[in-house]
């Protein structure tokens, strides 16, 4: 049977993977704002069993958020993507594969042997990758079979490379991968320097938590430097979550480059480091955190009362991911030919890599997608940093396809958040062993491991695997 098509007359239908998310009610909100050029007639939330009563709690929400908006939106629940994906417009996914105790291990094994543990750099950035790119691939091929025309709207992190597996090895064109990163950038600076938001022009180009910026004003005019200027201001630029060292203004001033907040990574790696480990040690690692925080916002969206977006969701790490996935349905459904910065091929927009590669670039968005705008050159420290980081998120994702171990540890000996030492070996076999369940395409390496007595020896993590999570 043909799958249902829908006419444009009659709304727009949305499905949402990971529709049981705290940030739900923030995409929600960005559709009420916009009602007026986006029609929504209906919205599906799809989950996993184990989100069963988080994705029915954040139902209920939306609900009284469609409610108290005034618009009969038909808002429905499954925990089949199937039942939900026929005729869909767009498909946003906003999914943790193995939830938050998944980023707990993801953090913590490799900060138990002193290196970093972060959810969308290094090892544990790599594990996401390991566990979401092949669920990405299940997604596109019940897409190719239920909603053929529907753009797929990607906020999953690692969302470069998710973005790069469905566009380059499962063929899904009508992707576009967003983050809030540049969206961040581009709301604050503007006040640092003194002026409004309307008389500048920005242009961002590199991967995905790897980018950098220029900022113009109305008449060309390269204010980057003054930017600059201000990196290290108390309200920067940079998201909130990143533990804020600062940035050494004399390399910036010399790249004539700002940076993207998780650049404190690769140029201040000891001291971000040594701030991660102190926090590891304390039991305090940033997943552990997110994890209060949702479980705060959880019991806030319980209140039958509750109808619009908490102040709280703001601390969760992730604002504004979705209200740009909003912004950017509207810029293909209305063909608005709208600035944004999001993931999508190159095309030559960084002719430093190659033209089918994905990058994070500012771009043109319409009915036909996103244009990329070109960048041209990097100058050679910003290259060399891009084509090392492309390559191993080349391999990292052909390692999470193909279930290679020794594509694995080669994409682990590229990242520059990676020790090049036998500690390293260490921390990729422990991630194997800690995620089996997500992991069947490395059924084999992990059953040598076991064979061999490998182990997991973080005591929380072994909590969490002898709970079954």
């Amino acid at each position: 049977m043909e799958p249902e098509r829908n006419e444009p007359s009659k709304g727009i239908k949305i499905v949402t993977i990971g529709g049981g998310s705290s940030y739900t009610p923030e995409l929600i909100e960005g559709f009420i704002k916009r009602y007026h050029e986006l029609p929504v007639r209906e919205i599906w939330l799809v989950d996993v069993e184990e989100g069963r009563e988080k994705v029915a709690i954040i139902a209920a929400m939306v609900r009284r958020q469609w409610k108290a908006a005034g618009h009969d939106v038909e808002v429905h629940v499954t925990l089949d993507r199937r039942e939900a994906l026929p005729g869909a417009d767009f498909v946003t996914t906003q999914f943790r594969v193995g939830l938050l105790e998944a980023r707990i291990k993801d953090e913590r094994i490799p900060l138990s042997h002193g290196m970093l543990g972060q959810e969308s750099n290094g090892a544990g950035g790599m594990f996401k990758a390991f566990r979401t790119i092949p669920v990405i691939g299940q997604i596109i091929a019940d897409m190719r079979k239920l909603c053929p025309d529907a753009w797929l709207i990607n906020f999953t992190n690692p969302s470069g490379m998710v973005t790069e597996a469905a566009i380059k090895h499962f063929g899904w064109k009508r992707t576009i991968g967003l983050c809030n990163i540049p969206v961040i950038s581009m709301m604050k600076e503007p006040a640092l320097i003194g002026r409004d938001s309307s008389e500048l022009t920005f242009r961002f180009a590199g991967l995905n938590h790897f980018h950098w910026h220029k900022v113009f004003d109305s008449c060309g005019n390269d204010l980057t430097d003054e930017m600059i200027g201000h990196a290290n201001d108390p309200d920067g630029p940079f998201p909130a979550n990143i533990f804020a060292a600062e940035f050494p203004c004399d390399l910036l001033h010399s790249m004539h480059l700002m940076p993207c907040g998780y650049h404190r990574y690769y140029y201040m790696a000891d001291e971000m480091l040594g701030h991660c480990v102190e926090d590891f040690r304390a039991n305090d690692t940033r997943a552990e955190h997110v994890k209060e925080v949702e479980d705060e916002l959880f019991e806030l969206y319980r209140d039958p009362t509750l109808n619009v977006k908490p102040a709280r969701l703001a601390k969760r790490g992730g604002a504004y991911y979705s209200d740009a996935a909003c912004e950017c349905i509207s810029a293909i459904y209305n063909d608005k030919h709208e600035h944004m910065v999001v993931s999508t091929e190159n095309r030559g927009a960084l002719p430093d890599l190659d033209p089918s590669s994905i990058v994070e670039v500012s771009c043109l968005i319409s009915a036909t997608g996103a244009e990329p705008i070109a960048w041209g050159p990097m100058p050679s420290a910003e290259k060399g940093w891009l084509q090392v980081m492309k390559a191993m998120e080349e391999l990292t994702i052909e390692a999470a396809i193909t279930g290679d171990y020794g594509l694995a540890r080669e994409a682990f000996t590229l990242n520059p958040l990676v020790a090049k030492n036998p500690e390293a070996v260490e921390v990729l076999n422990q991630l194997l062993l800690a995620h089996e369940r997500y992991l069947p395409q490395f059924a084999d390496a992990i059953a040598g491991l076991k064979a061999a007595g490998a182990r997991v020896t973080d005591p929380v993590v072994l909590e969490l695997l002898a709970e079954g999570k």
